[in-house]
């Protein structure tokens, strides 16, 4: 294999190989893996424009029982810190998302064993008569899978049953690392891979957009990450016509901080600014037939996110009134609507507003007042 001429078949929107892609990213340079995610990125989205969205990522319950090891988020069923959120709840939380000009929750939770379709249909029932023009962005393939595991049910009845009551996009959560050895080790009581790529089949199917996700610098080896990114690939290219699939892609490294991962396996986050700039190229250069690459701010901070604009990412992801599960080991960046543009503008793009179907929005003409009451330091 020749570095060179991966790089330019990658420039063809030629779908690498596993052994192709561990191959670059074990030789290729830095300068010259930018270089062609750059390229890659113009051709999908030609312009000077970085996206970003103003969501909340709130919690149905932290009750759970897959026991991921990287997890603080969770309680076991039954512990004193254990909670549903009720309704009440969700409207303050809703009434100050639409406070900051934002129109998206991000609703996610946990494996509760006594949570099943109706009480998540009846959820997002609920929110939509509450308020009609709110997004759910909401669960994930794991919660899907657990979901038609309670009920007896294929994951497609779940997905359209939870669309029928108000879900309008699926997150790619709990993908991680999608190879089973990784996933028994860290997260044994998740769907495995298979599952995951099936329920997100099964949501293309339904015509709901997806993103997906990669967890890594743990204990997967290169060629488990790029496997993953392949994996993703493949099902993205069965989508049925006229349908988004997966529309975006967002790589994140392991917060490793107070988390049972790093005790028991030794697991630590070694992964550098520079490591996951690599990988925000590879992703664009292994996955040709996914339009969006978003850099994640959250956990590696702001100047390592602005340089993977230049690396092949086109989105900056979101302001994050709030967030608990990733912040929970470790993660302590946040932005503000105004901090978030003027990093874009600094490194050299233009901002633009939008919502998960990555579609312009116009900036909501209350935010500069909402900001002026938000105390949020941005660590850089």
């Amino acid at each position: 294999m020749n570095v060179q001429n991966l790089l330019s078949r990658a420039l063809e929107l030629d779908f690498l190989s596993i052994e192709e892609g561990v191959f670059l990213f074990e030789n290729a340079s830095t300068t010259e893996l930018m270089f062609t995610g750059n390229l890659l990125r113009q051709y999908h989205v030609p312009n000077n424009i970085v996206t970003w969205i103003i969501d909340r990522n709130s919690n149905t319950t932290n009750v759970c029982i897959a026991n991921c090891k990287f997890c603080n988020f969770y309680r076991r069923p039954g512990h004193e810190e254990s909670y549903i959120t009720d309704i009440p709840t969700y409207k303050q939380k809703i009434d100050e998302l639409f406070e900051y000009g934002g129109e998206q929750l991000l609703l996610q939770g946990g494996h509760h064993p006594d949570l099943g379709l109706k009480f998540y249909c009846d959820l997002f029932s609920e929110l939509k008569s509450l308020y009609p023009t709110l997004k759910l962005h909401a669960l994930g393939p794991p919660e899907i899978a657990h979901i038609a595991k309670l009920e007896g049910v294929p994951h497609l009845e779940v997905l359209l049953a939870l669309k029928k009551s108000g879900l309008d996009s699926l997150p790619g959560a709990g993908a991680e690392i999608l190879n089973d050895r990784v996933r028994r080790l860290i997260s044994k009581g998740k769907c495995g891979g298979a599952e995951w790529l099936d329920v997100m089949r099964a949501a293309h199917k339904a015509d709901l957009t997806t993103s997906a996700t990669m967890m890594f610098g743990h204990i997967e080896t290169n060629y488990e990450r790029m496997e993953h990114l392949v994996w993703l690939r493949e099902v993205q290219s069965e989508k049925p016509e006229n349908t988004n699939g997966f529309l975006a892609f967002i790589p994140w490294p392991f917060m490793d901080e107070d988390t049972i991962l790093k005790r028991i396996k030794r697991a630590r986050n070694t992964c550098t600014g520079d490591e996951y700039i690599r990988m925000i190229a590879m992703s664009r250069i292994m996955l040709p037939n996914v339009k969006n690459i978003q850099a994640s701010w959250l956990t590696v901070g702001k100047k390592t996110a602005q340089i993977c604009l230049h690396a092949g990412a086109n989105d900056f992801g979101s302001i994050m009134i709030e967030e608990n599960v990733v912040s929970a080991a470790g993660a302590a960046f946040r932005f503000t609507a105004q901090g978030i543009q003027d990093s874009i503008k600094e490194a050299g793009f233009t901002p633009q507003l939008r919502n998960q179907e990555y579609e312009y929005r116009e900036l909501p003409k209350n935010i500069k007042q909402q900001e002026l009451n938000r105390a949020e330091l941005i660590v850089d």
